[in-house]
C-alpha cells in the first residue's frame, strides 16, 4: 500500500518539502538581517526587535557556557509561562549548541523532579512565579545547580492597553542558592562560542507521557523541528506582514511551532500572551490587527461564550487553527458567524513536532484531522497484524516521515515498540484508531492507547495512579476518563481506601491533594471510594471493564435525559 494523496492538495503548494537543512539559529541570524527594527515579539505593546532578540539570545548562549558550564548537547530546562524570557531562552540554549527541554508550567514539584533526573539537567530558566516550585530540587542529589529566574515585568517597558495579571506585573522578589536573575545574566554580556550543532543533531527534547507512568523525553533534531516549523507557514500561506496571537502554550509543540520557530522563519510578528485569558485575547486582537491565531476548541467555546464580545474588532483575523479535540459542530458554525472563517485542524503529536496532517485551508472538513502534509506517509492499518485496512474501516493512525523523532531520550524499550517496519520503512505507531475517506482526509474514531484527552491534553492514567499511590489513605487506584460537558473528557478516579489509614478522608480531600501534586489537567475532577477494583486472575487490575462500565452508565444518563 502506498502513501495516500488527497486530490484535494493545495494548489500553490508541491507536494515535497525542502526546509532548510541548518541549526535553527541561522533563521535568527536571517530574520534579524533582514528586519533589524521589527517587532519581532509584542507583549503587552512593549516590543522586542529581531535584532534585540538576536543580541539577547547570543548573551544567553554566552552566559550558560561560559557561567553554566553548558557543553553541546547538553540538556537545559526551560519552565515558564509564555514571554519574551521563554522565546529568547529556547534560541539562547540553541545557540549554545545544547537541547531544550519545555516543561508544562502547570507541573508540580513532584513531577519537576522526574524532568530533571531524567533529562540530566543541570540548568533551568524558570519565571519567577514557578520558583517556589523547582526551589526545593535546586543543588544535592538532583543535580540542579544553576536557576536562571526571570520576571514577567521586565519586559513591560510601557502603559499597555491590556491590565496586566498580577503575576505579570509584579516585581522582582526571587533569590535563594543557585539563582541568577534574568537581567544580570544578559547584563553580563558574554559572547557565546561557535555555532557547530548541525542539521541532525539534537536541539529538542519535549517530554510525553506514555502507559509506564513516567513522561518520555521526544528526542528531535534540528532538521525535524524545521520541517513543521516551516511547514505551517507554507501550507496556510502566512505572509511576512502576518501578526501571530501565541496564547497556546508555548511549551506544547504546537504552540511552539505555530507562535514561535514558524513565524521567526517567516519573518512575521508575534502577539504573546502568557496565558489564556479571553478579554486580553479580544483585546489584543483588534490592538495588534492580528490576523493568525492558532487555538484548541475549548479556548474557542470560552471566548464565543464571553457577553464583551461584540466590544472587540476581530475583522483583522484572517485565519483560525488548530488541533488537540475536535472542535463541536456548533462552535465551528457560531465562530463562523462571528468572523467569517472556517476553523481549520490539524492532527500531530510530541513525536512529530506538531502537524503531520492538516486540512487544505480552502476545503476543510469538520471534526477531521485533515490530510497528510508534506512527505507523510500516513496509512490506516491493522494494529495486530500491521496490513492495510479498506478505505473506511478503522485501523491505527501509523506514520512515516521527516519530522519524526528519533526515539524517547534513554528508553530504547519504549522506542523500539513506538515503531514498526512496513515496506521497509520506519513507521511511528501513534496508538490513535481512525479512518480515511475517499477524498484522503483522516479522522479520528477512538483511541487504541489508553488515554484521556481533557480540554485537549493528554492524560495517562498510569501517570496519575502513580501520583496518587503517595497518599497515605490510597490502598489502590484505576484512573479512567469520563464524558464531560465542558472538557470533553475528565479524570476520574476509582479508590480503595487503605483501613489502616487512621483518619477519615473524603473523595474532596483526595482530590485537593492530587491538587497539590500534579498539574491540574491531570487532578481527577470525580473520585469515587469503591470496596475492590475488579482484577483479572493474574492480579492485574482491570481498567478497561472500569472504562466500560462508566461509558454504559454515561449512556444510560444520556438516555434518559433524552426522553
Amino acid at each position: 500500500m502506498s502513501a495516500i494523496r488527497s486530490p484535494f492538495w493545495p494548489a500553490h503548494l508541491a507536494a515535497h518539502q525542502v526546509p532548510p537543512a541548518t541549526n535553527l539559529f541561522r533563521h535568527v541570524e536571517a530574520a534579524a538581517a533582514r528586519h533589524p527594527d521589527k517587532p519581532f515579539i509584542l507583549f503587552y505593546d512593549t516590543p522586542v526587535s529581531f535584532a534585540r532578540f538576536q543580541g539577547e539570545a547570543e548573551h544567553v548562549a554566552g552566559f550558560l557556557q561560559q557561567r553554566c558550564g553548558v557543553k553541546a548537547g547538553d540538556r537545559v530546562l526551560l519552565y515558564m509561562q509564555n514571554s519574551p524570557q521563554w522565546m529568547i531562552a529556547y534560541y539562547g540554549i540553541l545557540r549554545a549548541n545544547a537541547v531544550v527541554v519545555p516543561v508544562n508550567p502547570m507541573n508540580m514539584t513532584d513531577e519537576l523532579a522526574h524532568y530533571i533526573e531524567d533529562s540530566g539537567a543541570s540548568t533551568a530558566f524558570v519565571a519567577q512565579d514557578l520558583y517556589p516550585r523547582i526551589a526545593p530540587l535546586v543543588g544535592g542529589a538532583s543535580g540542579l545547580a544553576n536557576v536562571v529566574v526571570a520576571t514577567y515585568g521586565d519586559y513591560v517597558a510601557q502603559p499597555s492597553a491590556v491590565a496586566l495579571p498580577d503575576f505579570v506585573a509584579a516585581p522582582r522578589h526571587v533569590d535563594g542558592p543557585g539563582v541568577v536573575h534574568w537581567r544580570d545574566a544578559l547584563a553580563a554580556e558574554l559572547a557565546p562560542g561557535e555555532l557547530t550543532a548541525g542539521p541532525d543533531d539534537i536541539c529538542l527534547m519535549p517530554y510525553t507521557s506514555g502507559t509506564t507512568g513516567k513522561p518520555k523525553g521526544c528526542v528531535h533534531t534540528h532538521r525535524s523541528v524545521m520541517c513543521t516549523a516551516a511547514g505551517f507557514v507554507d501550507w496556510f500561506d502566512d505572509p511576512e506582514d502576518a501578526i501571530h496571537l501565541a496564547v497556546l502554550p508555548l511549551f506544547h509543540v504546537t504552540g511552539m511551532q505555530g507562535g514561535l520557530n514558524g513565524p521567526l522563519y517567516r519573518g512575521s510578528t508575534v502577539v504573546v500572551l502568557p496565558r489564556w485569558d479571553r478579554d486580553a485575547a479580544g483585546r489584543a486582537i483588534g490592538r495588534n490587527r492580528v490576523s493568525v491565531w492558532q487555538s484548541i476548541s475549548t479556548m474557542m467555546v470560552d471566548f464565543l461564550s464571553n457577553p464583551n464580545l461584540q466590544e472587540y474588532d476581530l475583522s483583522s483575523l484572517r485565519s483560525l487553527r488548530g488541533g488537540g479535540a475536535a472542535m463541536p459542530d456548533a462552535i465551528a458554525r457560531k465562530l463562523k458567524d462571528a468572523v467569517g472563517l472556517d476553523y481549520v485542524e490539524g492532527y500531530g503529536m510530541s513525536e512529530t513536532i506538531a502537524a503531520t496532517h492538516i486540512n487544505p485551508p480552502a476545503r476543510p472538513k469538520p471534526q477531521c484531522l485533515g490530510i497528510p502534509v508534506f512527505d507523510v506517509d500516513a496509512r490506516i492499518v491493522d494494529p495486530i497484524t500491521f496490513q492495510p485496512v479498506p478505505q473506511g474501516e478503522v485501523g491505527e493512525i501509523v506514520m512515516n516521515a521527516p519530522q519524526l523523532m528519533q526515539g524517547y531520550w534513554r528508553n530504547p524499550d519504549a522506542t523500539r515498540d513506538a515503531f514498526v517496519e512496513i515496506d521497509g520503512k520506519r513507521f511511528l505507531r501513534t496508538g490513535d484508531l481512525g479512518r480515511v475517506d475517499a477524498d484522503g482526509y483522516f479522522f479520528m474514531a477512538d483511541r487504541l492507547k489508553r488515554m484521556i484527552n481533557a480540554s485537549g491534553y493528554k492524560v495517562w492514567p498510569a501517570e496519575v495512579e502513580t501520583m496518587m499511590y503517595r497518599h497515605p489513605a490510597i490502598k489502590e487506584v484505576c484512573v479512567i476518563g469520563t464524558r464531560s460537558a465542558h472538557r470533553g473528557e475528565t479524570v476520574k478516579a476509582f479508590v480503595v481506601l487503605d483501613p489502616a489509614y487512621p483518619d477519615g478522608v473524603t473523595p474532596d480531600d483526595v482530590i485537593a491533594w492530587a491538587r497539590d501534586h500534579m498539574a491540574s489537567y491531570k487532578v481527577p475532577r470525580i473520585v469515587e471510594f469503591v470496596d475492590a477494583l475488579p482484577k483479572s486472575g493474574s492480579g492485574k487490575i482491570m481498567w478497561r471493564e472500569l472504562q466500560e462500565r462508566e461509558e454504559a452508565a454515561t449512556a444510560a444518563a444520556q438516555g434518559n435525559a433524552v426522553v
